[in-house]
């Protein structure tokens, strides 16, 4: 084949995409590409960095539908250890929406994670679901749907580093004001 043929070839390609891709708004044209480079085994070349990665933590670069699936759900809950069932639920909510692009989910997505992460099966996923919810590691999304809260995911971060952990629910605590200081104060 002729180096022409060949630029005629790509130019042609190059068209029918960005026509077909002019279709869409900004976020679905997004998805589709990063579909498409996963599809065809594509490195994100010229994409923006994330500073986690930088971390070593597998992320999604531009948050689309591309996301790095390097580690499978049972190494993740092998790397973070969770030690209870409300750990459990953080980890696979973390799982969900930095390697599925599920920021969004139901207690039956969460178990059907767990299941695959080759986990022990929830008791009551519905009940370690909102124990996780009062906890702070999920907070409520639309339509009966849970997300994982800012300290979920920086708690789920920390771990395996069970005092790194602890120290990010620390923090994220509202201190009690003591009762005896705010009566004085009335004096």
């Amino acid at each position: 084949m002729e180096p022409n043929e060949t630029n005629a070839d790509d130019l042609m390609v190059f068209n029918e995409v960005v026509s077909a891709l002019q279709k869409l708004d900004a976020q679905r044209r997004e998805r589709v590409l990063g579909a498409v480079m996963t599809f065809l085994v594509i490195e994100g070349k010229g994409r923006k960095s994330d500073p986690n990665h930088a971390r070593g933590e597998s992320v999604p670069v531009s948050g689309g539908f591309s996301e790095d699936r390097s580690i499978s759900p049972k190494e993740f809950m092998l790397e973070k250890q969770p030690r209870t069932d409300v750990e459990r639920v953080a980890c696979l909510a973390y799982y969900l929406t930095h390697y599925r692009n599920a920021p969004h989910f139901k207690t039956i997505d969460l178990s059907t994670l767990n299941t695959e992460a080759a986990q022990v099966k929830f008791s009551n996923a519905a009940f370690s679901a909102n124990n996780a919810t009062k906890t702070g590691y999920l907070v409520s999304a639309t339509k009966g749907q849970k997300q994982l809260s800012a300290v979920g995911e920086k708690f789920v971060r920390a771990l395996p580093d069970r005092d790194a952990a602890r120290e990010v629910m620390t923090m994220a605590r509202p201190r009690r004001k003591n009762r005896k200081s705010s009566s004085k104060q009335l004096d």
